[in-house]
């Protein structure tokens, strides 16, 4: 197996970094990369006010799922984990410990390849991974990685070095960036849900009232609390509820937020969401305890309210988005069928759903219900009673 190793600062990472990890895996047709965040890097202090290890962690976790490159590209606390500095040479023996057979390479920018002489041990370095330099163009980068490239075959004769330029890759520094963040710039260099992260964490001087977030930075804000994998649900239930809200006439505006927050908390687990649901004070019945697709709904609304300061409308909207109950807001209802009928939503009877709520929105709720109690016998789940009462209700009205 080829294994990419790609460690840095990440302080914060950037989409530069994000482009880069793509295009080195792409070229060097790499079988999995690890990214390894520094933990102390022995060449410089970390600046003043630097997110601690688990928020540079996570924020690279963010960013390296938005490669594209899925299960191939994990990151890893390796260097956190250890004590004192972190220096390559160290970090590479213990990975070809782990992965004994397997061929590393190392991954670098100019300015790290240019200096690699001046590491500790580069020979060691060397001896146990490849180096895998990239630039962001062959003019700014050949003439130079090509005097290094000699030196280093020379001083090192077994130096494996594969050095290419990758067009496009966005040029910042870190210090740069954290000096725009502070300015209340910068996120357009950043993923979103990176970007969001930040926002949330009031990280690099950042100072957002989560409470009065205009859309713009609540869908980053939102994405960061997010397992990737959920992001085009999310963002595909903002514009269903968009479509919704515009043809029966509720606010779109309340729309949008209730979407996008109505997942806020589902990637968390179940004493997760427990541990949530008691420190904002959320009443939760037996079934909801143990169901934790039900939970959510309930936990989010708490986080929702309380974090991010919604008013009732859409508080309640997100709370039963997942259940119903009888005689449902309007708002409700938008956001109950925006969930179910969402772009990415693929299931026997779904276009037949979709057109039923652009025709008559209770209609479309009545099929809806209809559809998930039917799937909960089939399965033999329990149904939640609100469920029922709100099919029973719906079917009263007609």
């Amino acid at each position: 197996m080829k294994i990419g190793v790609y460690g840095g600062a990440f302080n914060p990472p950037h989409l530069g970094h994000i482009t880069a990890a793509r295009a080195v895996f792409e070229l060097l047709k790499l079988d999995k990369l690890l990214v390894i965040p520094t933990g102390h890097p022995p060449h410089k202090t970390l600046p003043p006010g630097s997110p601690g290890p688990e928020r540079r962690l996570e924020m690279t976790r963010l960013a390296m799922e938005q490669t594209g490159l899925g299960d191939r590209v994990e990151v890893s606390d390796l260097e956190l984990r250890r004590e004192g500095n972190s220096y390559t040479a160290d970090t590479l023996a213990c990975l070809k410990e782990q992965y004994p057979e397997d061929e590393l390479w190392l991954l670098m920018g100019a300015d790290m390849f240019l200096t690699l002489q001046a590491w500790r041990e580069p020979e060691r370095v060397l001896s146990l991974a490849g180096v895998a330099a990239f630039g962001r163009t062959e003019e700014d980068t050949e003439e130079l990685f090509s005097v290094q490239r000699d030196y280093l075959y020379r001083t090192y004769p077994q130096a494996r070095i594969f050095t290419l330029s990758i067009p496009g890759v966005v040029d910042v520094s870190s210090t740069e960036l954290r000096e725009r963040l502070a300015r209340g710039e910068g996120g357009s260099l950043l993923a979103p849900a990176v970007y969001g992260y930040i926002l949330r964490e009031k990280l690099y001087g950042t100072a957002e009232d989560l409470k009065n977030l205009p859309l713009e930075r609540l869908r980053p804000v939102a994405l960061s609390c997010l397992h990737h994998r959920r992001v085009p649900h999310v963002l595909g239930t903002e514009q269903e509820a968009i479509h919704l809200a515009e043809r029966w006439g509720a606010d779109v505006a309340k729309a949008r937020r209730a979407a996008l927050l109505h997942d806020c908390t589902k990637k968390l687990n179940l004493p997760e969401q427990l541990a949530l649901a008691e420190r904002f004070q959320v009443p939760l019945d037996e079934m909801e305890r143990r169901e934790i697709k039900l939970l959510h709904a309930k936990t989010g609304a708490g986080i929702a309210e309380a974090v991010f300061g919604t008013d009732e409308e859409i508080t309640n909207a997100i709370r039963w988005h997942t259940t119903g109950r009888a005689r449902m807001t309007l708002l409700e209802k938008v956001i109950y069928l925006a969930d179910y009928i969402e772009p990415t939503r693929s299931f026997p009877g779904v276009e037949a759903l979709r057109k039923r709520c652009y025709e008559n929105l209770d209609a479309g709720l009545l099929l809806g219900l209809e559809m998930t109690i039917r799937e909960m016998e089939e399965r033999g789940a329990p149904i939640h009673p609100r469920t029922l009462e709100a099919r029973d209700a719906l079917k009263g009205q007609r």
